[in-house]
């Protein structure tokens, strides 16, 4: 086994705390990453707050869209060497047999994927734990190149909020001639925001604060409409082909549904849970509501081949990783623009 540090939750109250836990040795096709940058999730928020009662799990080491430098490779693994600068997202395994991994959709593998922490390990049934760590050891599969082109601290929330919000856009056809709306600008929404622009759409964004135009509109908005304002929704009826829902919370869909054009589609992305949609603002325009999660190893790829080309990164915000507790405290009050990457070197010390 190998010994590595990070920081851990030992129940759903308590601040993390640095500790010192055990990874598996490497397996003839896994790799060792020494982790340099890991991004801040509200799912980790989430995942760290979630009473046992409600299905969490502890302690758990948290982290899961990270970076960092190959430290060792098992015998069959061919794409990567020592000393290579890789990036890894919320998926670390699948069953690989399955139609959705067939495809190249491994995020959404009928036997589930495997889970950068939270998740079982699929040959020893152990629980994964997360990159808010000095190391991980990940199957070959789910480990990409970073481009050299990008810096390393801004690639890390590439691998789950950019992925997120690329494949929909990528799916649903974004391009020229497509009126994109983005709703909830945090993590995901402002990369949204940045895709779809660089895909040749017009971008439309969803406030509730107007005060925030100016740097929705430098992030890539053509236009900038506050949500809370009923004049302002109703100019907007009919207007767009395609919307992405980032908001983390539950929320009333019907508002953004009415904007959608003929045939356009919503697509849920920051909060997975039940909700309620009146079918008749579906039915009139011949709507269609879709989610998605994470991506698959191929529309990874090609989002991070497509950052580089373009020079898209997020806006992140630095920060030892001794100051996790206090990142995600403000995380939990929205202070970011737009999302936290720890710096882990400190672990180190």
């Amino acid at each position: 086994m190998r010994r590595t540090r990070g920081y851990q939750a030992v129940d759903d109250h308590s601040p993390l705390e640095p500790g010192v836990f055990e990874r598996r040795d490497l397996r003839p096709d896994d790799v060792a990453i020494t982790i340099t940058y890991c991004g801040v999730c509200h799912t980790d928020l989430h995942t760290i707050h979630t009473p046992v009662a409600d299905g969490g799990v502890f302690p758990i080491v948290p982290g899961h869209e990270f970076v960092g430098t190959v430290r060792a490779v098992g015998p069959q693994v061919t794409e990567f060497s020592v000393g290579d600068e890789v990036a890894a997202g919320n998926i670390v395994d699948s069953c690989g047999d399955c139609d959705m991994c067939r495809v190249g959709q491994e995020n959404f593998c009928r036997d589930f994927p495997t889970l950068t922490y939270g998740g079982t390990d699929r040959h020893d049934g152990s629980a994964t734990m997360g990159a808010f760590s000095d190391e991980y050891v990940v199957r070959d599969h789910f480990v990409y190149h970073r481009p050299a082109a990008l810096g390393p601290a801004a690639v890390a929330p590439l691998m789950c909020a950019g992925i997120t919000v690329w494949e929909p856009l990528r799916q649903n056809d974004v391009g020229p001639g497509v009126r994109v709306g983005v709703v909830g600008i945090g993590g995901l929404g402002h990369l949204a925001v940045r895709f779809a622009r660089a895909l040749g759409a017009e971008v439309t964004v969803f406030t509730t604060s107007e005060s925030k135009a100016g740097d929705l509109r430098r992030v890539g908005a053509d236009h900038v409409v506050v949500s809370t304002d009923e004049e302002a929704m109703t100019t907007q009826l009919g207007k767009l082909d395609v919307i992405i829902d980032c908001i983390p919370v539950p929320h009333d869909l019907a508002p953004y549904l009415r904007t959608l054009a003929l045939d356009g589609t919503l697509c849920t992305l920051g909060y997975l849970g039940p909700q309620s949609v009146d079918i008749v603002d579906l039915l009139i325009g011949r709507k269609s509501l879709s989610s998605a999660g994470s991506g698959g190893r191929r529309h990874t790829q090609d989002m991070l081949d497509f950052c580089a080309e373009h020079a898209i990164v997020p806006d992140v915000e630095v920060v030892p990783s001794r100051q996790v507790n206090e990142a995600l405290e403000r995380l939990s009050r929205n202070d970011v623009r737009y999302r936290f990457v720890l710096d882990m070197a400190d672990l180190a010390d």
